[in-house]
């Protein structure tokens, strides 16, 4: 396994922020952190992301981070009370802003 690096850990730092039954897409991390790109944190949640809530991290249309992991993605949805659309998270109103009072 890689090295974590200060990019990964301020992603995974981020993503154990966003609040239950809210989500980001691997774009919104990107955009939030102002450096990479949705690839560069997909790669980041691939590598070092199973200690943290992987499952708020999505893509942009609402789907889980693999077909494999839907499962479990709908699992934790469900548990969380995040907004659904069918099997994907309806992400007008679940998507996190990255603003909270435990975050800057």
């Amino acid at each position: 396994m890689d090295p974590l690096n200060p990019f990964a850990e301020r992603v995974l730092d981020l993503v154990e922020h966003i609040p239950p039954g809210k989500v980001m897409a691997y774009g919104d991390i990107a955009e939030y952190l102002g450096e990479g790109g949705p690839r560069q944190v997909g790669k980041v949640m691939s590598t070092w992301g199973g200690g943290v809530p992987w499952w708020r991290v999505v893509h942009a249309d609402g789907t889980g981070a693999a077909p494999d992991h839907v499962q479990r993605c709908l699992a934790h949805w469900r548990e969380e009370g995040t907004p659904l659309r069918g099997e994907r998270v309806d992400m007008r109103l679940a998507r996190w802003d990255g603003r909270s009072a435990d975050f800057q």
